[in-house]
C-alpha cells in the first residue's frame, strides 16, 4: 500500500483534493441564482463591473467583450450567448476566488492555531467484508492554509492536490487510507 500511495502522489491526482475545493467553494459564498436567469446574470455582471479593478480581473479571467456589449447586457437590451454565459460564470468564479482568498487564509490559519478538519472516509458498503479497510472519521488540525487556499484561488488543481497531500501525511502511518475520501468538513 505504501508504494502505491507514493506512486499516486508523484503522478498527481487532483481528485484527491476535490473535497477540499468543494468546501472552499462553499465558504466563498458564490451567488446562488444561476447565471441563466436575469437576476443571476445581473448580479454577476454587477460584481464584475463594479470597479475598474474588478473589470480588469474579469478580462484577465477570460471575459473579453466590449464595454458596449456589457452595458447592453446590463440594460437587458441584449442577452449573452451560451458561450458568453459560460465565460461570465467562469470569470465571476475566478474573480470571487481571488477576492476571498486572503480573507479565507486568515480565517483558516487563525493566527497560527489552524482549523480543525473532519475527514470522512470512503463509503465501503459495496466492498466485500474481508476487503474493507478499517477506517473511521478522523480529525486533523491544519495550521497553515496559505498553499492550499492559494492553489484553490489560482485554480491550480495539481498544486492544490500536492498541498492537501502534504497535510494529510500528518495523519501518520494511516494517511494513505484518508487520501481519497467521501467528504471533508471545516468552517471559517
Amino acid at each position: 500500500m505504501r508504494c502505491r500511495s507514493i506512486r499516486l502522489r508523484q503522478q498527481g491526482h487532483p481528485e484527491r483534493s476535490a473535497a477540499v475545493a468543494r468546501q472552499l467553494d462553499a465558504l466563498a459564498g458564490y451567488i446562488a441564482t444561476p447565471v441563466t436567469t436575469r437576476r443571476g446574470l445581473q448580479a454577476r455582471l454587477h460584481y464584475l463591473t463594479r470597479s475598474t479593478h474588478a473589470l480588469d480581473a474579469a478580462r484577465a479571467a477570460g471575459l473579453n467583450v466590449t464595454g458596449r456589449t456589457l452595458r447592453a447586457w446590463q440594460a437587458g437590451t441584449r442577452t449573452p450567448s451560451r458561450k458568453n454565459l459560460a465565460a461570465i460564470e467562469q470569470a465571476y468564479r475566478t474573480v470571487r476566488r481571488e477576492n476571498v482568498a486572503r480573507y479565507l487564509t486568515a480565517r483558516l490559519n487563525r493566527d497560527g492555531r489552524g482549523t480543525r478538519v473532519e475527514i470522512h472516509p470512503l463509503n465501503q458498503s459495496q466492498v466485500d467484508r474481508p476487503r474493507q479497510w478499517a477506517v473511521e472519521l478522523r480529525h486533523l488540525n491544519v495550521r497553515n492554509w496559505d498553499r492550499i487556499v492559494g492553489a484553490w484561488a489560482a485554480g491550480n488543481d495539481r498544486e492544490l492536490d500536492e498541498a492537501w497531500v502534504d497535510q494529510v501525511i500528518d495523519l501518520g502511518s494511516q494517511w494513505g487510507q484518508y487520501e481519497y475520501c467521501t467528504n471533508i468538513g471545516f468552517a471559517a
